[in-house]
């Protein structure tokens, strides 16, 4: 109670009993306790200045300001991010929802309140050169660099998850009509087009690299085997980028999803249809496709930002 006694008796009443609930009742750690604890009081304080002496009196117009408030800030607090944000209404909601099972209040008016939806985080894409040095990193001249050469390709290629490079069969490659039946998730297959570096890549490692890997073995059907003769695993996958990336003198984290970014950006940027670059990845709804659409239109804008006139002026 004294974290909140300075705040309306009604609301500092609610505000102490549900942290006492979850402290004994959940079992919540000190750590929750103490981010509730702050949270609770700034709202507290918010109901305060707006003449708020119980939650009775709370209406979904309160709720509206306080989220903005979180969301822009006030003299006395900066900005919260969507993630902070949310965390504070995830403890008011839970104070109404708890005033409410209490008797204490008449109806949940929180029940309603959406978080802020976080930021949508741009997928990390690497400009076609750096790619080109990546796949240069694999050289090809024994068994595992043929092999690992031919992975990256197809990679890179097709845009494919680890997952379905690594549960690739050989009857799955059509080299005549260049094409790879994928495996994605759920169960569904999809065919895509393979281009003709990655093919050359490919072929190469079947013809003098994987034949050496399958006399260890007993016989897989997999492209893509380990050095005993077995289904290359997707860490032994992962394995094989990184070592690429180190050879090539990338710098920063490169994992076999950032070869698909790099794949569905560079095919957005050279004017392919976003519907097209879902098909290609498998995805099962266009809204996922579309944050990369985010990447290019970044891209539009820093060449505009560096190219129009205008705007080296500063004129926009």
């Amino acid at each position: 109670m004294k974290a909140f006694e300075d705040l309306p008796g009604g609301v500092a009443t609610a505000c102490a009993g549900f942290l006492d609930h979850l402290a004994v009742e959940r079992g919540s750690a000190r750590s929750t306790l103490d981010s509730y604890s702050r949270d609770l009081r700034r709202y507290g304080k918010y109901l305060a200045e707006a003449g708020v002496r119980t939650l009775r009196e709370v209406g979904a117009g309160h709720l509206a300001s306080f989220t903005a408030e979180l969301r822009e800030g006030t003299a006395e607090h900066a900005p919260l991010a969507p993630s902070s944000a949310a965390r504070a209404l995830v403890a008011v909601r839970g104070l109404h929802r708890f005033a409410h099972a209490e008797g204490w209040v008449e109806t949940d008016v929180a029940r309603e309140v959406s978080p802020p939806s976080p930021a949508r985080r741009l997928p990390k894409a690497l400009p076609v050169a750096e790619v080109l040095r990546l796949l240069d990193g694999a050289d090809g001249r024994d068994v595992r660099g043929l092999r690992d050469r031919a992975l990256l390709e197809l990679l890179y290629s097709t845009g494919a998850r680890i997952s379905e490079a690594v549960g690739l069969d050989v009857d799955d490659l059509d080299s005549d009509e260049r094409t790879a039946l994928l495996r994605g998730k759920g169960g569904r297959q999809r065919l895509v087009p393979i281009g003709r570096p990655a093919l050359e890549a490919v072929q190469a490692y079947l013809v003098r690299g994987r034949p050496v890997l399958a006399t260890r073995g007993r016989g897989s059907a997999a492209v893509f085997l380990n050095s005993h003769g077995g289904r290359l695993s997707r860490q032994s996958a992962w394995n094989a980028l990184k070592s690429a990336a180190e050879r090539a003198g990338i710098a920063g984290s490169v994992s076999p999803h950032v070869l698909r970014h790099s794949f569905a950006t560079h095919l957005l940027e050279g004017g392919a249809d976003v519907r097209v670059v879902q098909e290609l990845l498998g995805h099962a709804s266009v809204t996922t496709t579309q944050v990369y659409t985010l990447v290019t239109v970044n891209t539009l804008r820093e060449v505009y930002a560096t190219a129009h006139p205008r705007a080296l002026r500063g004129d926009t």
